[in-house]
């Protein structure tokens, strides 16, 4: 999944966006409102974290442009104002949430996760499962034929992403874009380090991830 942050403080912007890749978030990062509204309209994004006190465009400003352009991307406003006005602002604005500064990271992922489970309106694709293999995007546990394994949060959000397009292939370009972020070289050889660390744990007997030669990888489906 893939989140847009726009955040002009440098310090914040950092923690944030580490945060998120930590949680096995693919994170893209604007400084200012600008250069957030020409990401938010040429990505899909699974949700946006946009704080309010913006340079060149505000941030009220920019998801008023965002929502004028149709897109339905999850917003969470990020604010030093408390006050009960400024988050009705906000959120007339369109915007879905709003959290006040300071603020502790896991309240942040859980808002988010929340705005994203809302937004697809699947309840079921917390948790589901191809074949033998289980994964649960809440509580982020992963079995097979019952027993738990334990993953990386890259290694999770790529189980994730290959179980929910089980039965297609996929290229090592979309699992960039959804994995990892658009500033890693299409040529790099970090898709097929974490597959085969992937594989090792999931798929010791090789029966479910096959490599698509030319293309990309497969998860295969099992009657």
């Amino acid at each position: 999944m893939r989140i847009l942050v726009v955040e002009d403080d440098a310090k914040i912007a950092s923690f944030i966006v580490r945060g998120f890749k930590e949680a096995g978030f693919a994170v893209d990062h604007a400084p200012d409102g600008e250069a957030g509204l020409v990401l938010a309209g040429t990505t899909d994004y699974d949700a946006a974290v946009v704080d309010i006190m913006l340079p060149r465009l505000d941030g009220i400003s920019l998801v008023r442009r965002i929502r004028a352009s149709r897109r339905t991307t999850p917003v969470l406003f990020l604010s030093a104002k408390a006050s009960v006005d400024d988050r009705v602002k906000g959120l007339q604005a369109g915007g879905d949430d709003y959290l006040t500064k300071p603020f502790a990271f896991s309240e942040l992922l859980a808002r988010v996760q929340a705005l994203i489970r809302r937004a697809t309106q699947t309840p079921e694709a917390t948790r589901f499962a191809v074949g033998d293999v289980t994964i649960d995007m809440v509580s982020r546990e992963v079995t097979r034929a019952g027993e738990r394994i334990e993953l990386q949060p890259r290694e999770f959000t790529l189980l994730a992403f290959l179980l929910r397009n089980a039965g297609r292939p996929v290229t090592k370009t979309m699992i960039l874009e959804h994995v990892w972020d658009y500033s890693f070289d299409p040529q790099t050889n970090v898709v097929d380090v974490v597959v085969h660390r992937l594989r090792s744990k999931v798929d010791p007997d090789k029966t479910r991830l096959e490599t698509v030669r030319g293309v990309g990888y497969l998860w295969r489906k099992h009657d």
